[in-house]
């Protein structure tokens, strides 16, 4: 089986997530891992499973002022976050809306604030509305990966990332077979 992730990242965070997952597919078959800037470049069709994911702001998937918002929260004095390099490009949102129509298996992730998803809002919902739209099959619920006050993951959650692309990684590839 071969998988991409694609993915968001302000802080490393999702990038982390990301990565975890990874390693979790990887049981599967080869799985290859893109930030979003990066996605472009891939023929999606050559994929047997698509894993997409980003950060959930103001309930939803990060937009252009959101994404500025972050830059100046890593610019302020003493932040305690550091910016990924691609942060303040295009984003999942634009990639989507950017992607033909197609179909193929995908699945969505995303982090958020460690609150309720109605306080949070959870960027996998858009994720998965706008991967239905473009003709993929949802095959998995997705799922969200929880950071601090601090904007940093909370403990345990690679781990939790890393088994839940075990867990795919054994559904998926059942159904493909």
């Amino acid at each position: 089986m071969r998988t991409l992730v694609v993915y968001e990242s302000m802080f490393g965070n999702t990038r982390h997530v990301a990565d975890a997952i990874a390693r979790g597919l990887e049981s599967a078959g080869t799985v290859t891992t893109v930030p979003v800037t990066r996605a472009g470049d891939e023929d999606l069709s050559d994929y047997d499973l698509v894993m997409v994911g980003g950060p959930t702001h103001v309930h939803g998937m990060s937009r252009e002022s959101t994404r500025r918002g972050a830059v100046e929260t890593a610019h302020k004095p003493n932040s305690a976050v550091t910016l990924e390099p691609d942060a303040e490009s295009e984003g999942i949102r634009e990639w989507l809306d950017s992607l033909p129509p197609s179909h193929g298996k995908a699945v969505a992730f995303d982090t958020r604030a460690d609150a309720p998803p109605l306080l949070t809002g959870r960027a996998s919902k858009g994720i998965c509305r706008k991967l239905r739209l473009r003709g993929f099959d949802l095959v998995a619920e997705s799922e969200s990966f929880l950071v601090d006050k601090e904007s940093r993951l909370e403990d345990g959650e690679e781990s939790r990332a890393e088994q839940w692309g075990r867990t795919l990684a054994r559904q998926v590839s059942s159904t493909h077979a």
